[in-house]
Formats: C-alpha cells, structure tokens, sequence
C-alpha cells in the first residue's frame, strides 16, 4: 500500500485495489478532533468521493480509542465564542458528518476501541461498521450540558427514536454487541481478529461491480422512506434497465453466466 498523504492528525492510504484508508491518528488525544482535524478530514473525503480510482473508502484509527469526539482544548476555546462564531464552528462539523454520509463510495468504519460523542456520529454516518468485542460507545454530551445536535440526523437515523431519546439523555455506556441490536454497527468480531476478518469482508465487496455499488447506494437513498406509488416502481424499473445496458453489467451477467471471475477493469466504460 502506497502513503499518498501524511500529517500528525490523520493518515491517508490508498491501495491499487481502490481502497482509500483514512486512519485517525491522534492516540494520545484519543483520536479526539478539532476545527482543523474537522477541515482536514472533510477536504480528504471530499478528494476521495470525486476520486474514480477509488471504490471503498475505509475510516479507523491507532491507539486505544476510535475516536473520543470533541478535543479538550477545542472545547475550551469555544467556550469563549460567541453565538455566531459558535454558529459557524458547528457549520463545520456539520460539514464533516454530511460529507462522510454523502461519499458515494461505500463507506467502512472499522473500531478499534472507544467512540464517544462525534465520533460515535462518524460511525452513523458509515455505510458499513466492523467493530471489535472491546469497543465501548457513548452518547456523552449531556455531561458536559451539551446535546449531539450536528450528529443527531445520522445517529437517529441508524438507531431509531427510542433508543436515542434514551442514550441522549443518560450518556450511558454500552457495549458493541447493544450497538449492534441497535443497528449503530453491523458486525461483532474478536478484538485480535478485527484487521484479518475487516480485509477479508473488503475484499468480498471488491469483487462486486465498482458502478454497481454506487448506484446500489444512490438507489437506497433515493428509495429510503418514500411511498410505493407508480412513479417509484417507474424509477427503479427505469434504473435496472439503465445498468443492465452498460458494459458492466453486461460483463458481471456474462461471468456468472461462465462462471468465472468479472473483469471489471475492462468494463469501465458505464455511463453514470
């Protein structure tokens, strides 16, 4: 794998594969963030969503923790702000929740240990979520007199009304397996196991149709809570015809047809 950026708050990867990893890289600080982590990470996803190479973009971290949320310091800076200036900081992190949800590559967090506060909304705001036996998750910013108010669209959205209602208010801790009977995460995998078993899930993903999961994804944004009604069964009808036609999908019905392996690489020229 290739280092295409590095810097003390993140690291940036990206593999011939077309998996671009970003690791959060403050261990120390527990991978908390601040407005500039916040613009770094949005302008690296910004990058990485208009980059065609890349189909998986991959979010973790280093140390104990995946991602504490809000830095300490940072904190205490904006208690000195006033309304508009508190306004305009939150504007950004806002930003950064939005650009990750929207990406249109298929987004992958793997985690590693502890994710409080936002960074619990960066998991939200993933497609998929590995995560290990030891991480630990908490909705904390009533401790400090604060709501999650920039994460709550992606957070809700992942766990339901009630749940969150709940974890808003208590800033209890729980564990990886209740976030996954919450929906916040999708797989429970062995703390020593959590790098083997996410590679081996990345690389079954890479053997789909790289078009085929963008517009899967576009699909299920656009589908996602609307009424059955006649307009919609003539989109989707309208979008599997559309794909179907392409030179991808000709080439994944063929290889499976032949049973052997897709070459996506030579079927690269599907007009979306």
């Amino acid at each position: 794998m290739s280092k295409e950026k590095q810097n003390p708050s993140i690291i940036v990867n990206k593999n011939k594969n077309g998996v671009a990893r970003i690791t959060l890289n403050r261990p120390d600080l527990h991978n908390a963030f601040d407005d500039k982590v916040i613009n770094e990470l949005t302008n690296v996803i910004y990058r990485i969503s208009q980059d065609q190479s890349v189909r998986i973009l991959q979010l973790d971290a280093i140390g104990k923790s995946f991602s504490a949320g809000a830095d300490l310091n940072w904190m205490i800076r904006m208690a000195s702000y006033n309304w508009e200036e508190n306004y305009q900081d939150s504007l950004k992190l806002a930003g950064l929740m939005q650009a990750l949800h929207d990406c249109e590559k298929t987004t992958i967090a793997i985690v590693q240990g502890a994710a409080f506060g936002g960074g619990v909304g960066l998991i939200a705001c993933c497609d998929i979520v590995l995560a290990s036996d030891k991480a630990v998750f908490c909705l904390s910013e009533v401790k400090l007199g604060l709501i999650p108010s920039v994460i709550s669209p992606y957070v809700v959205k992942a766990i339901g009304e009630r749940n969150s209602k709940r974890y808003f208010a208590t800033a209890e801790k729980f564990d990886a397996n209740e976030a996954k009977q919450m929906q916040l995460i999708h797989k429970v995998i062995p703390h020593d196991e959590l790098a083997e078993k996410a590679q081996d899930y990345i690389n079954r993903i890479l053997a789909n149709g790289p078009r085929a999961m963008i517009q899967s994804k576009r699909l299920v944004n656009y589908v996602y809570n609307q009424p059955i009604t006649e307009e919609l069964v003539r989109e989707t009808a309208q979008r599997i015809a559309d794909i179907r036609a392409t030179s991808e999908g000709k080439e994944g019905v063929s290889a499976f047809l032949e049973k052997r392996p897709a070459d996506w690489n030579a079927s690269n020229k599907s007009e979306f």
